[in-house]
């Protein structure tokens, strides 16, 4: 049971190779062991120990102060012992497995069942665990249970204890001293165990500070913990309780954990099955099983690799739409992490990025070193690369799925893409930015109402300038309506329509997409040079020095809101327009913050520069009533400034309009 991990031995070919009664244990649905109760295989009572070769011993001093930390301070859970104790004994057993089909000669009793038996006692306050595998020596159980294994650092201890329990996490996984969580809950804890051609050994020790073994005779061969429960933790007595805890964290382990005569672990772990041979029912139901759900996955993604880590994953993707607290970014990932079939966190905000906590699954790997209580994942560089691996996965299976079943992908998209969204937004990592944009999903001023593409999409059939343009409307009629698409449409230039708030967020963060500049077209509006070219305005329009005259006033009368007013010939049927440097900026800071500020403050923040068309009749009607009725023409400047404002989605409460409205209908029909 206290074999040192073979953190290999599962992914050999032998391994897989089990005996025919092994796999019929472990086929089986939920059988009743009447005759596998851990007292029938090697009984307490049966064993007579001998006071010659009794020996008593100190264990080693880094031991004691690790014995002090775990039972103090380092297991958030106590429960957690059972899953350690289990584990334990599944190495060993696999351990014996090993050395069974390697041929190894002089193993006794090769036929005996492997398994991992478990019995309460409620009444006398012990829990017994016992395993049928390799067993130890004197000198292994001295190596094993009295010092920790492959020798710790006393100094590193000690700077341990003096540390918050937070930092508790830094400790190493490959001390091996989970046997050690069983002095949380036990006063006393005995040990029984033989290996082929030794004999039987009791080690027993109260956790002060020294441990004792002595040679017992009747000891069949394994290993078995005797846990004497503190007052406290009788809870740990309890079957029912017992049961809970192998359910939650050892369901998966590949012996028969039989608690008091009845297999346990009966859910198989279908990660490690062949994808080919698994029915879609039983997907269902592991799905439901894992995730808590009663919907059933959209997707299923069964995923192995060798390298450049050892991993076997089986994640869904849910049917179901996402709900409220789903949406919120305190939401819980959905992916739980193994590592040889034992739970090591039913809940992972690590190995998966936040954007991706809709997925639900299984990651198993056996490259991800642990810290003693398992609990905390040790090495950042494994754990980033194992998230780098998974997230590159996942990516490139939706990509696949885009191509592959477009319709169904974007009923997915529909349900799902605001996460996506969130990738783009949140993530610093280049590359996966630009493999989640290849999701993204928009309808183009180059299709009909409805049917969405892809920024991929875009550029096959973009010009030479290399800009993807995009424009946000609440509708593709204002889109196409919008005074900002003008002039690209008159020149066919294909636009992306975001009518997703959040769309032009996660384009403007984007930047660039394949080479590709990603830009608004009210930032390529307000940055085109040519369009303040006045030169050849044609007889329709203002001239030159009444633009200039005009603009002058409009500047003053404007005075606290438009920064600059400025002539364009990107217009043709609209008066004029506001432009701001980031208009997803602007809009996003106008729903979130601006209800906070001053109206002053606000303008101040945004900057917005007014650009009127010189051709337009109302430009032309106002710059005449700034001569004939100044008040007037100061009302309608003030409504044609607040309706581009409201146009250009940079006011909060549209009802503004109706202030200066009224004011302007009231000086007009004055008139009459």
């Amino acid at each position: 049971m206290f074999s040192i991990p073979l953190r290999r031995l599962t992914r050999l070919s032998a391994i897989r190779l089990m005996l025919k009664k092994e796999i019929t244990y472990r086929n089986s649905a939920a059988p009743l062991y009447k005759n596998y109760s851990a007292k029938r295989y090697f009984s307490v009572e049966a064993a007579q120990a001998t006071e010659e070769g009794k020996a008593k011993y100190e264990f080693q001093a880094e031991t004691r102060m690790l014995l002090d930390i775990v039972a103090k301070s380092l297991y958030s859970e106590k429960e957690v012992f059972v899953r350690e104790l289990i584990s334990n004994a599944s190495d060993a057993l696999e351990k014996f497995r090993y050395a069974l089909l390697s041929g190894v000669s002089s193993l006794e009793e090769a036929d005996r069942p492997l398994e991992i038996l478990i019995d309460t006692d409620k009444h006398g306050r012990i829990l017994t665990l016992q395993d049928t595998g390799i067993g130890m020596t004197r000198d292994e159980l001295i190596s094993n249970l009295g010092v920790i294994a492959r020798s710790g650092s006393k100094q590193f201890l000690e700077e341990l204890k003096n540390k918050e329990k937070s930092d508790d996490s830094n400790i190493i996984g490959q001390f091996g001293v989970g046997f050690y969580s069983a002095f949380m809950v036990a006063d006393k804890v005995e040990v029984y165990t033989r290996s082929s051609g030794h004999e039987g050994l009791k080690w027993s020790s109260d956790g002060s500070g020294v441990y004792e073994i002595q040679p017992v005779e009747g000891v069949k061969l394994g290993t078995k913990i005797v846990l004497h429960l503190k007052t406290e933790c009788r809870e740990f007595a309890d079957e029912d309780t017992i049961k809970k805890i192998i359910q939650k964290y050892s369901n998966f382990v590949g012996s028969p954990i039989i608690l008091n005569g009845t297999k346990t672990n009966i859910i198989q772990p279908l990660w490690l099955q062949n994808p080919k041979d698994i029915p879609l029912e039983k997907h269902h139901e592991f799905y439901r099983y894992i995730s808590g759900n009663y919907d059933v996955p959209r997707y299923v993604l069964h995923y192995k690799a060798d390298v450049p880590l050892s991993i076997r994953a089986l994640l869904y993707f849910p049917e179901g739409k996402p709900g409220l607290f789903e949406m919120s970014r305190e939401a819980e990932t959905g992916v739980a992490l193994y590592t040889r079939k034992v739970l090591i966190k039913s809940k992972t905000s690590n190995i998966l990025p936040k954007w991706l906590r809709f997925v639900k699954g299984v990651v198993d790997s056996e490259d991800i070193p642990l810290n003693l209580s398992r609990e905390l994942l040790q090495n950042s560089a494994l754990i980033m690369k194992l998230r780098n691996v998974l997230t590159s996965r996942i990516l490139k299976f939706l990509q696949d799925q885009q191509i592959k079943k477009p319709e169904e992908y974007e009923k997915f998209y529909s349900d799902y893409g605001a996460f996506i969204k969130e990738g783009i937004i949140t993530n610093h990592d280049r590359n996966e930015k630009e493999e989640a944009a290849k999701l993204l999903l928009f309808e183009s001023s180059h299709q009909d109402s409805g049917k969405k593409i892809t920024l991929t999409d875009y550029i096959t059939r973009a010009k030479e300038e290399r800009t993807i343009f995009y424009l946000a409307a609440p509708s593709r009629t204002l889109a196409e309506s919008s005074p900002y698409y003008e002039s690209l449409k008159k020149r066919q230039q294909e636009v992306l329509f975001c009518f997703d708030p959040y769309d032009e967020l996660v384009l403007m963060q984007l930047q660039q997409f394949k080479g590709y500049n990603l830009v608004s077209v009210e930032k390529d509006m307000r940055n085109d040079k040519q369009a303040s070219d006045l030169t050849n305005l044609g007889e329709d329009s203002l001239r030159r020095s009444e633009i200039n005259e005009l603009s002058s006033w409009l500047k003053d009368k404007l005075s606290g809101k438009a920064v600059a007013v400025n002539a364009t010939t990107r217009l043709e049927n609209h008066p004029c327009v506001v432009t701001v440097e980031e208009m997803a900026a602007a809009r996003h800071f106008i729903r979130t913050q601006s209800h906070q500020l001053s109206e002053e403050r606000r303008y101040g923040i945004l900057q917005p520069c007014l650009e009127i068309n010189p051709k337009h009749t109302i430009i032309k009607k106002l710059y005449k009533l700034t001569k004939e009725n100044p008040k007037l023409a100061e009302l309608l400047a003030q409504q044609l400034f607040i309706n581009s404002m409201v146009g250009a989605g940079l006011v909060d409460d549209p009802r503004v309009l109706l202030v200066s409205m009224n004011d302007l209908l009231k000086e007009v029909l004055e008139k009459h």
